[in-house]
């Protein structure tokens, strides 16, 4: 990622404007931002527990891809999703540019010194306040356009997790129901790995808000 100089203020920006990874990357603002078809969407600073859960997310996928081709990574890592069938990759062809919670890779020459381009098998979003219509629509449909494998969407207040899957019709399938608390999920993009829901949600603090 180039160094960032020169702070700026995301109310120097017309939000109204559309732009691409070529604007994203001279941006140094404070906040955390996101580009969703060329649209800025700011990210709210994560909570205890949404740290929490993600740590968790981390060892559990680590742990079971060691010695693995596939890597895990966790936000701040950026990934660039191009239009769909759109082959050239340039800077100011990219429109998305999103930081998952989780997400792993497989195809390593996806991966370069900026982040990942293309997209991940799998990836995980834990929602915060803020951030409901963003994972739940906006993102959805960027990570299923783009092809990405597994979808899982993760609410810590509800202690659940639901997962979609992409079909051979390129469109996301839900599993059954959410998944809950003593239910373990079956990883998709893998044959033998399976996570136990209460491994996600260990460690989570009690908080009045």
């Amino acid at each position: 990622m180039p160094i960032k100089c020169n702070k700026m203020k995301l109310s120097d920006l017309n939000l109204d404007q559309k732009y691409t990874y070529a604007d994203y990357v001279k941006w140094t603002f404070d906040e955390a931002v996101e580009l969703i078809k060329g649209h800025i969407v700011k990210m709210p600073a994560p909570l205890t527990n949404h740290q929490t859960s993600s740590t968790n997310f981390t060892y559990l996928f680590k742990s079971h891809l060691k010695g693995s081709r596939c890597q895990v990574f966790a936000a701040p890592f950026d990934v660039r999703l191009p239009k769909p069938l759109f082959h050239r990759k340039s800077d100011t062809d990219i429109e998305t540019v999103v930081q998952p919670d989780i997400c792993i890779v497989c195809d390593l020459s996806k991966i370069d010194r900026r982040g990942c381009i293309g997209a991940p098998d799998l990836i995980v979003e834990i929602l915060s306040k803020g951030t409901v219509k963003t994972d739940v629509k906006d993102k959805y449909e960027v990570y299923e356009e783009s092809g990405v494998k597994e979808y899982w969407i993760v609410s810590i207040p509800e202690r659940v997790v639901n997962v979609f899957r992409l079909n051979k019709q390129g469109k996301y399938v839900p599993d059954n129901r959410p998944y809950i608390p003593t239910e373990s999920i079956r990883v998709g993009i893998f044959n033998d790995f399976s996570i136990l829901v209460d491994d996600i949600f260990e460690g989570l603090m009690d908080f009045d808000d």
